[in-house]
């Protein structure tokens, strides 16, 4: 497997892979003052001809980089699931896609391109989640929740049941959300109010 970036999520995500004891052949990053992980050493910059027949992770946790970075890269996508996570066998989940340690993800959820679900995050039976998204540590999403492309929510939130938020959303670490979200909004608080639209 091959990554895209080397800061603290590509660890998580090397982490994952080994795991399943799969190697990690090469990291690009485009800053060159990356130090080695886990003794991988650092490319410095994006390079197609580098083990061209192998599948690339974007190893970065924000949504608007991972989305830009997806429309350069001329390698396949791969995909990683720790063994740790528990995933009904009816779930779908899209290209690009990382499932991070003691996720949960219910019956018949559908999951997009490029997502993260990170550490202990729950989604339950019947969710949507869009490319892009990403669903830091500990989210809850309860039943039938749709999530918009491009959508951070931050750790240790909840999202009750059957509402939608909207693309390009940030939900803010520790919020309760009781409502639907429209587009471009940033939201905080128990409950969730709105307190920024961007689109």
């Amino acid at each position: 497997m091959l990554l895209y970036g080397a800061g603290g999520h590509a660890k998580v995500i090397i982490s994952a892979l080994l795991d399943h004891e799969i190697p990690v052949k090469a990291v690009f990053d485009d800053d060159p003052g990356r130090k080695p992980i886990n003794g991988i050493a650092i490319c410095n910059g994006y390079n197609s001809t580098v083990f061209p027949g192998e599948k690339l992770i974007i190893s970065i946790g924000n949504n608007s980089t991972r989305k830009h970075i997806s429309e350069i890269i001329q390698h396949s996508f791969g995909s990683i699931t720790h063994p740790s996570a528990s995933i009904d066998r009816s779930v779908e989940a899209g290209e690009g896609t990382c499932i991070l340690h003691h996720a949960v993800i219910q019956a018949d959820a559908v999951v997009g391109r490029h997502v993260i679900i990170n550490t202990a995050a729950t989604v339950d039976h019947d969710c949507i989640i869009q490319d892009f998204v990403h669903l830091a540590p500990g989210v809850i999403l309860a039943g039938n929740v749709r999530v918009g492309e491009n959508t951070l929510i931050g750790a240790g939130s909840i999202v009750a049941p059957g509402l939608t938020i909207g693309k390009y959303c940030f939900v803010s670490a520790g919020s309760v959300v009781t409502i639907n979200i429209p587009d471009g909004a940033t939201v905080r608080g128990n409950p969730a109010r709105i307190i920024s639209r961007s689109l």
